[in-house]
C-alpha cells in the first residue's frame, strides 16, 4: 500500500465527472488500499477516487472502524434533512455549515463487482453524499451556507 498525493482546491480534476468502473482487477484493489491509506494517514472519514488523480467511480469511507468500499455508487433514495459541520481533505482547514439528506440508501458494488445496497443515517448518510459529490466533480463548497471559523 503506498500514500497517494491528494489534489487539493482548484485542482481542476476536482471538477470532472469520473469514469464508470468496468475492471475489478488488481489494479483497482490497490487503488482502494492506497485510498484508505491515504484517508487513514490525512485523518478523513471518506476519499474518492478523483482526490488521488483516478477519475474512476470508486469512494472509500471509515466510520466507526467500519471501512465501505463503493465502485460505481447510485443514490437510490435519500430522506430527512441535517445541517452539519463538514470538510474535505481536499480542501484543508476549511470547514462550513452543508445541509445533507439525513438518511441515504445506495447501491454500488464492491471491489469484485458484487453488488450490494448500503443505507446510512446521519454521518454516513453525510459521507456517502459527500464522497458521490465528488464523482460527479461536485465539492462541498458549492453546498456550504456559512463558512465556520477553525
Amino acid at each position: 500500500m503506498a500514500i497517494r498525493q491528494l489534489r487539493l482546491r482548484d485542482d481542476e480534476i476536482l471538477k470532472k465527472r469520473c469514469k464508470e468502473v468496468k475492471k475489478f482487477d488488481d489494479k483497482l484493489a490497490i487503488l482502494l488500499d492506497d485510498m484508505f491509506e491515504t484517508m487513514e494517514k490525512a485523518e478523513g472519514v471518506g476519499l474518492a477516487a478523483p482526490q488521488v488523480g483516478i477519475i474512476k467511480r470508486a469512494v472509500v469511507i471509515e466510520i466507526e472502524d467500519e471501512k465501505i468500499e463503493m465502485i460505481n455508487p447510485e443514490i437510490l433514495e435519500t430522506s430527512g434533512t441535517q445541517n452539519g459541520n463538514e470538510g474535505c481533505l481536499s480542501f484543508p482547514g476549511l470547514f462550513g455549515e452543508v445541509e445533507r439528506p439525513n438518511y441515504v440508501k445506495a447501491k454500488a458494488q464492491d471491489r469484485t463487482g458484487k453488488t450490494f445496497i448500503i443505507e446510512g443515517e446521519g454521518l454516513l448518510a453525510r459521507a456517502i453524499c459527500h464522497e458521490c459529490d465528488h464523482l460527479d466533480g461536485h465539492v462541498f463548497t458549492e453546498k456550504v451556507t456559512k463558512y465556520l471559523e477553525n
